[in-house]
């Protein structure tokens, strides 16, 4: 199996944190999930608990509402320099990590958390499976195999995207994926306008190529004001992909019209085999080549341990 360490250089740039200290950065804020609303955030086979919740995410959101908050006031000052009324520019963050990681959870529990500030109520999450190519497309140019690596991106498309949201636009379209059909929706979109906070969540949200007209040269991180890097050990993020499509087989894939439906009537053992084929063939060489060597342009890393709970923070110095 294949493991990564943080290395010295990282620890040169980063200040860590263990969870209990981490925790204790929350300071006052109080938790305003119930179980209820938790358990409609978690992901499959996740169990974030609500002390998990107050010990990692409520320290989190504390931060970035202080970073939030900084930045509106850096706004407000610039507003007044130029001596006019600018468009709302709302605050944007990346979240990457592996396949299987947990990325979305990460994301919806932040999501919830950040708009129970009183200074920017409106939280907007955005996933990138929107802007893969269609699957005609990805058929076509023999990126089947590679989707979800950074050439099945319409990563002109999401940078122009994310240009508009920071440039202040009013009513954003993007594109909208299922992960039902395994598909971009034909004709479907949905409409960001104007948020405090947009929330990005992707694999590639981090890297540092671009297909972005050369005209602007701009990389999708250049547009991010934090990022945050979700990390575990590459054979437990296997083991978790494993278990998730052992849940899928048995719930979603069973659908007729599923695109995984094949998957739904194999055995147990045959199940196991074909995940960790697909693992092996497409999700780990996308993570070793792309994902991981993003990892460290993160301002915030999340160390994840084997039960899925974050056991470790790593804050970029500023």
């Amino acid at each position: 199996m294949t493991n990564h360490k943080v290395d010295s250089l990282t620890d040169s740039i980063y200040v860590t944190f263990d969870e209990e200290a981490w925790g204790r950065l929350r300071a006052d804020t109080p938790n305003p999930l119930s179980e209820e609303e938790l358990q409609r955030l978690r992901g499959i086979n996740e169990n974030v608990s609500l002390d998990e919740v107050a010990q990692i995410y409520l320290p989190m959101s504390r931060l970035l509402n202080l970073y939030v908050g900084g930045t509106q006031d850096l706004y407000r000052a610039s507003t007044t320099f130029l001596g006019g009324l600018a468009p709302k520019v709302p605050y944007i963050i990346g979240i990457g990590g592996s396949v299987a990681v947990g990325k979305s959870t990460t994301g919806r529990i932040l999501r919830e958390l950040l708009a129970r500030w009183p200074n920017h109520p409106q939280v907007d999450l955005v996933t990138t499976d929107g802007f893969l190519h269609p699957n005609a497309v990805l058929e076509e140019r023999g990126l089947m195999e590679r989707k979800g690596f950074p050439e099945s991106f319409d990563i002109r498309t999401l940078v122009n995207f994310v240009l508009q949201v920071k440039s202040g636009e009013r009513r954003v379209e993007h594109p909208v994926y299922s992960h039902h059909s395994y598909d971009i929706l034909p004709g479907a979109t949905e409409i960001i306008d104007q948020p405090d906070i947009l929330i990005l969540e992707g694999l590639n949200v981090l890297q540092a190529r671009s297909q972005a007209p050369r005209s602007s040269r701009l990389m999708l991180s250049d547009l991010f004001d934090f990022s945050i890097y979700v990390d575990a050990e590459t054979d437990v993020v296997e083991r978790w992909y494993v278990e998730r499509f052992l849940t899928f087989r048995n719930t979603a894939f069973r659908d007729p019209d599923a695109y995984f439906h094949r998957y739904a009537s194999l055995r147990r053992k045959d199940a196991i085999e074909t995940a960790r084929s697909i693992w092996k063939s497409i999700n780990e060489p996308n993570l070793i080549q792309n994902i991981l060597p993003t990892r460290e342009r993160a301002d915030l890393i999340l160390e994840k341990a084997p039960d899925h709970a974050v056991r470790r923070v790593r804050l970029r110095k500023l």
